[in-house]
């Protein structure tokens, strides 16, 4: 992360902390993700001007409407009443264990719901622990409060994905080939909850390799074709997951330069949402890995079914990013002002950590669809 010197993420994260995680009924409050994005990327100096801007769409945090517990903690999740009442939990969690511990025990009990509240809970997720995981000997108390807020948003929000039948993977075994292979649904009308309500099937992915490979010892559930490439030992299936993990978010961020026009703000979260996921692997347990891939997969596949339009942009329409650098290019999103733009460009210079023209454009592609007025 860029030195944060002057305290400027934390500062901006004690403003927000105040408000709640979304308005408007339910939109999301993207500020503490943008912000943290805008400072890690050399922008420090324009946060508090962007939060001036952004403040129209900030609403202070509702009401409490009653204390969560241990005993009761499940018949709480994914009841958006508790909007004010699951950050209060998280933060009395935070305050009594390492924030690794907390994250351990509730990352699988919120991994099925990971496309509750559209996908904005997990991204907020991964954005709280990226500035954790910077500097593991010191955090600072704005910063452990970000992630009870994120977890706690999550927890609100919490919402599993309809049954949903398996359908043959690509053969190539591929993220790219997998995401085109799902079949968007037919009504893509309504709000997200109304469209996830509609999916019926995904294509299977990650592939599973055949029966006797590799040994009935080993877990068999996410590790690679035999004939994919560069494929790791199957051995270390964590190892697998990460990288496999790693091929979707590319995946998706490419997509998103060709297929992004679709719905150019929605269609940002295929490639956020797996990035988040990416982002909080490190701060896991090792077997926690495999079972974040299958609920990146879903969430993923979930926003491009739904968002998705049928062909993609021709090839002469899409921005070029010759000759342009990332530092660009994040200028450039910062510049424009949009959360979404800036999200999806953090996401994209990720991806672009070596040379990634698609990537680039991709960021650029949101740059230029997306009206950084709404």
């Amino acid at each position: 992360m860029t030195d944060d010197t002057s305290g400027t993420l934390d500062e901006a994260l004690e403003r927000l902390h105040a408000s709640g995680p979304e308005h408007e009924g339910w939109l999301s409050n993207h500020a503490p993700m943008a912000v943290e994005a805008l400072v890690r990327h050399g922008q420090g100096r324009t946060v508090h001007r962007w939060l001036d801007r952004y403040r129209d769409k900030l609403e202070e945090m509702p009401s409490s409407y009653a204390r969560i517990t241990e005993e009761n903690w499940r018949e709480a999740l994914g009841d958006p009443r508790r909007l004010a009442d699951w950050p209060a939990y998280f933060d009395r969690e935070l305050a009594g264990r390492p924030w690794r511990d907390v994250l351990a025990v509730w990352w699988p009990r919120l991994l099925p719901g990971i496309a509750g509240g559209a996908t904005h809970p997990v991204i907020r997720v991964g954005h709280a622990v990226r500035t954790l995981l910077d500097d593991p000997g010191t955090t600072t108390a704005p910063r452990t409060a970000e992630l009870a807020h994120a977890l706690g948003y999550w927890a609100a929000r919490h919402a599993p994905l309809p049954p949903l039948r398996q359908q043959p993977g690509p053969a190539s075994g591929s993220a790219a080939d997998a995401l085109a292979a799902v079949e968007p649904v037919a009504d893509q009308s309504g709000g997200i909850r109304a469209r996830l309500a509609r999916l019926t099937a995904f294509p299977t992915w990650p592939p599973t390799p055949p029966l006797d490979q590799p040994p009935a010892s080993q877990p068999t559930s996410r590790t690679t074709a035999p004939d994919a490439p560069d494929a790791p030992d199957a051995a270390d299936p964590a190892e697998e997951a990460r990288r496999r993990l790693t091929e979707l978010v590319r995946a998706a961020t490419h997509r998103y330069a060709t297929h992004g026009h679709g719905s150019p703000v929605m269609l940002v979260h295929a490639a956020t949402a797996p990035n988040a996921v990416l982002r909080v692997l490190p701060a896991l347990p090792r077997e926690l890995w495999a079972p974040s891939l299958d609920a990146a997969w879903a969430a993923s596949a979930a926003v491009t079914a739904v968002y998705a339009p049928q062909e993609p942009l021709p090839a002469d329409r899409l921005p070029s990013a010759t000759g342009v650098t990332p530092e660009e290019v994040f200028a450039r999103a910062a510049a424009h002002g949009d959360e979404h733009a800036i999200k999806l460009t953090d996401t994209a210079l990720d991806v672009a950590q070596g040379p990634d023209a698609l990537a680039l454009a991709a960021a650029l592609h949101a740059c230029a669809m997306i009206d950084p007025a709404l």
